[in-house]
Order: C-alpha cells, then structure tokens, then sequence
C-alpha cells in the first residue's frame, strides 16, 4: 500500500501544502522554481488523499484556497484556487477514470493537470511568460515522474 497515514493525516498534508505554496509565493516570488516542484508534489498529493477522500479532496482544495486567501495574497490565493479547482477536475477524471495502477494514474493525472495548472494560475495571478510557464510545467512534471516511480518501486 502506498499511503500509510490516516485520512485526516491526509488531508493535513494536502491542505498545507497548498497553504504553504501560496504563502511562500507570495513572500518570496523569486524562488518560483522551488514553489513550483513543491506544486508537483501536491499534485500528486492530491491524488493520494484521493485515495482516501474521493471528491471530498475538492472540499479540501476549497479549505485550502480559504487560508491561504487569509495568509497570503489575495490575487494570488484567488489565482490559486481556481487554477487548482480546474485542474483538480481534470485531475479527478484522469485518476478516477482510468483503470490503471496507482502509480500510472499519478503520473497521467499529473501530465494532463499540469499544464492547465500552470497557465490558469500564471494568467490569473498576472505574472504569465513563457519562461515561468516553462519552469513550473517542467518542476510539476519531474515532481509527477519522481513521486510516480517511488510509488510504482513501493507497490508490490
């Protein structure tokens, strides 16, 4: 098995993760590559609590986007969300759709969500170039690769 914590552990680790990308963001913009890896880990995250959550993870999602409107920038937290909200649909269809192993689903709903992830957040938080989109697709889809193979390496 893969996920070894509880639900509630979980979605701790979903929520702050989220909090902790739009918060570090909007204090420190400049290390955009980091946030960005750390936003391919919680897309995959986000698969792993939905293991345990199912669509429950889109209430999470929106608990998430709520205190990082408190803790961080509001355009942000607001581009945030609906980039994540977005993408979490389509990460939900790939990753519930497809009858695949757990590692596999990871790894697709992560190449179909990251793209549309990092264009919605780059355009709705007003910070779009192609050298940032490049950045984070590329971060989110080795941190989608990298967790995919410690998971397929961890599956018996």
């Amino acid at each position: 098995m893969v996920w070894t914590g509880n639900r509630w552990s979980a979605a701790g680790l979903y929520i702050g993760a989220v909090v902790l990308v739009n918060v570090g963001f909007s204090i420190s913009p400049q290390l955009d590559w980091f946030w960005s890896l750390v936003v391919g880990g919680v897309l995959v995250l986000r698969d792993v609590t939905q293991r345990s959550w199912g669509q429950g993870t889109l209430v999470l999602m929106l608990v998430a986007a709520a205190v990082s409107y408190r803790l961080a920038t509001p355009q942000l937290a607001l581009a945030s969300a609906a980039a994540f909200l977005i993408s979490e649909t389509i990460d939900w269809g790939v990753y519930s759709l497809t009858q695949r192993p757990f590692a596999d689903r990871v790894l697709l709903s992560v190449a179909f969500s990251a793209p549309v992830d990092t264009a919605l957040f780059l355009l709705l938080a007003n910070i779009w170039s192609w050298q940032l989109f490049g950045l984070g697709l590329g971060a989110k889809l080795v941190a989608g690769l990298t967790l995919s193979q410690l998971f397929r390496s961890k599956m018996p």
